[in-house]
């Protein structure tokens, strides 16, 4: 039997399952409802710890419990993920208690209003900014001086389509999207080769933060989907494990989008 600390003791005449995370530990911001939440429980059902930053109590001790009824170690952590301690305290905390920080996937977003970007109030643009963009930079910059810098590691930021084309009315949201598109490349090249990072480029995904775009006329909206349905966050987490397990070992600075054909009308 052999082992080594990117995972458990395994048997040297069985293939390693790529996807197996035994043994490593995540950090999720975002990560209780919708996609976050989805990659988090499927990050924990591949085995690693997971430590989840989200702005409600409630909702992270429901997600922590769900989590450990999983079998593996979890915490949560109050907090924006805009908020650089916040985000500096979860990634502490993931190290102090779980002994290592393998993962950080970037999630958390916000849009706080919908209009045209020469009627967006700066406040609003400057939030979607300080948590979209500014965000995942500082916790990209935080993972590397606690961990990763000496251990490596894989970071995943959640960008969207709306990055990659655009959009009425979430211009700022979009141009956010865009910028950590380019963020998750320039990473890439910098933290080579001790740290991968990739990007997610969702559709439209049902959660609660996309409802007003397909609650009114769902099959309306499937219908512009050449696969013929929404998203739902079960599909952005079954990327998210192949790109932060060693599936996707020799990939990095991509950005992979996961919309069921939507991008090619």
């Amino acid at each position: 039997m052999t082992g080594d600390r990117d995972g458990p003791v395994t048997d040297p005449t069985r293939p390693r399952d790529p996807t197996d995370l035994g043994g490593r530990a995540a950090v999720v911001t975002g990560g209780t409802r919708g996609i976050g939440r989805a990659i988090a429980m499927r990050l924990a059902r591949a085995g690693a710890a997971v430590a989840v930053l989200a702005r409600k109590p409630d909702a992270l001790d429901g997600a922590v419990r769900e989590l450990r009824d999983l079998g593996v170690p979890a915490l949560g952590h109050a907090g924006s993920a805009g908020d650089p301690g916040a985000v500096d305290a979860v990634i502490g905390r993931c190290v102090a208690e779980f002994g290592r920080l393998d993962i950080l996937v970037c999630n958390a977003a916000t849009n706080p209003v919908a209009a045209p970007l020469v009627e967006l109030e700066p406040a609003a643009a400057a939030k979607v900014l300080e948590v979209n963009l500014l965000g995942p930079w500082h916790a990209a910059r935080a993972a590397w001086a606690a961990w990763m810098a000496a251990n490596g590691g894989v970071i995943l930021n959640v960008a969207s389509v709306g990055g990659l084309r655009p959009a009425p009315f979430i211009g700022m949201y979009n141009v956010s999207k865009a910028a950590l598109c380019h963020l998750t490349r320039q990473l890439a090249l910098e933290l080579a080769p001790g740290v991968r990072v990739n990007a997610l480029a969702p559709g439209l995904v049902k959660t609660d933060m996309s409802r007003v775009l397909y609650e009114r006329d769902e099959p309306a909206a499937a219908a512009a989907v050449p696969l013929g349905r929404l998203g739902v966050p079960a599909d952005l987490a079954e990327a998210a494990l192949f790109c932060v397990s060693d599936a996707s070992a020799w990939m990095t600075g991509e950005v992979i989008v996961v919309d069921g054909g939507a991008l090619l009308h």
